[in-house]
């Protein structure tokens, strides 16, 4: 992992083998991000996302092999209720004509992907929604 800060703004660079969600829990760790969104592209070779099904409230998870696109990658860095790093990110993986969309769980980088991040001023939370089962936003 590489990155550049410039202000409230960091590049990331990830190389070939680093796995995304948890590289950019480890930005977090080291920047001591509250609060940031992201964007990115890339290109992977093995990722696992999923469509969290309300109503059962669980992922259905699908895992992905071949080489892919990193055409969209968008989400955001927060602070779990126990005061930890918390990454919500989707992502859009193209093979062809082929396109593959959900949340993205893990993704293990295969050439490059590159990252921007834009910090915010304010600590972004998260609290347990027990209605639909997912960890929300909490906002001060």
């Amino acid at each position: 992992m590489e990155y550049i800060k410039s202000g409230d703004k960091i590049v990331l660079r990830l190389k070939r083998g680093e796995e995304i969600v948890s590289s950019l829990k480890k930005l977090q760790r080291a920047e001591n991000i509250k609060g940031a969104f992201f964007s990115g592209i890339g290109a992977t070779d093995s990722a696992v996302i999923g469509v969290y099904a309300v109503n059962d409230k669980k992922y259905n998870a699908v895992t992905l092999t071949g080489d892919m696109e990193i055409a969209a990658l968008t989400g955001n860095i927060s602070v779990s209720e126990d005061g930890g790093e918390y990454v919500h990110a989707h992502v859009v993986l193209g093979r062809g004509e082929i396109a593959h969309a959900g949340h993205l769980n893990e993704a293990t980088v295969s050439a490059t992907a590159e990252i921007f991040v834009q910090l915010l001023d304010a600590e972004i939370g998260r609290k347990f929604d027990p209605v639909t089962g997912l960890n929300v936003f909490k906002l001060r």
